[in-house]
């Protein structure tokens, strides 16, 4: 298959952001993906002590499609993370005390209905992201399935709707779903294992640009295909990067004694 672009997600439901390459860890996540949460209301959760809590206790697409509005952009050298909304930027410092409290002074003039308590950001500590799954590291989505989806549905469907990480391309659509517990190798070396199939929820339904919820993607799978699943979560066993018009290839059964691979 064929990397056909990368995206990471800094702050939980807020925008893509595309890489030309990526370095992911072993046994990490896919970097710069997911750093942020903004809760809504008091969520429990303890930085000290981080525990993977459900996606309804932060502001997300399944609940909260206005956030699609919002053109966001996290800037790694200066922990800025800067929104635009209505024609204006506002910089936020999220690593300030201020910053984070014109954060949530934004976030209740922008969606004040919407909101069951103050919308605090959250940072993840170290080796901890607030993904929806919690062995979610890396998510795979196929062009080609998505693809198929928009000619059942008669519609366009923007992959960017699936949220994933990698999208890939020169794969028949859905095989993916079929790769699970297998290994994909890329050319640095680094090494993924499929853990399981993404069940989508109703973020999909949601468009990613004008954020309208105007599709019903999953009873759309569910009708066209029998289940509710698009695209697979991987697991980073060995590291390396990852890079656009790369190739991602199957490892077979005999393949990791060949290469020196314990």
């Amino acid at each position: 298959m064929r990397i056909a672009s990368l995206y990471r997600y800094p702050v939980k439901g807020l925008s893509p952001e595309r890489l030309s390459r990526a370095e992911l860890p072993a046994g990490g996540y896919f970097p710069g993906d997911r750093l942020f949460a903004i809760e809504n209301g008091p969520s429990g959760f303890d930085p000290a002590e981080p525990v993977h809590q459900p996606k309804i206790k932060y502001l997300m697409l399944m609940r909260n499609e206005s956030l699609a509005r919002l053109r966001t952009r996290y800037e790694d050298a200066s922990g800025d993370l800067v929104i635009g909304h209505d024609g204006k930027e506002i910089r936020i410092a999220t690593g300030a005390a201020e910053g984070r409290e014109r954060l949530s002074a934004f976030f209740k003039a922008f969606m004040p209905d919407e909101l069951r308590g103050e919308p605090r950001l959250l940072e993840a500590p170290k080796g901890y992201r607030f993904t929806d799954s919690r062995s979610g590291f890396v998510s795979i989505i196929n062009l080609a399935s998505v693809a198929d989806l928009e000619t059942r549905l008669g519609v366009p469907v923007d992959p960017l709707r699936f949220r994933g990480n990698v999208m890939v391309e020169d794969l028949p659509a859905w095989t993916e779903l079929d790769l699970v517990d297998r290994e994909l190798v890329a050319p640095s070396g680094l090494r993924l294992q499929v853990i399981k199939r993404i069940e989508r929820c109703a973020a999909t339904n949601v468009d990613p640009t004008t954020g309208l919820r105007d599709l019903q993607v999953p009873k759309a799978l569910m009708q066209g295909y029998g289940h509710v699943d698009c695209g697979i979560y991987c697991r980073i066993i060995t590291g390396g990067t990852l890079g656009e018009g790369e190739r991602l290839t199957l490892v077979e059964a005999s393949e990791p004694a060949a290469l020196g691979v314990a």
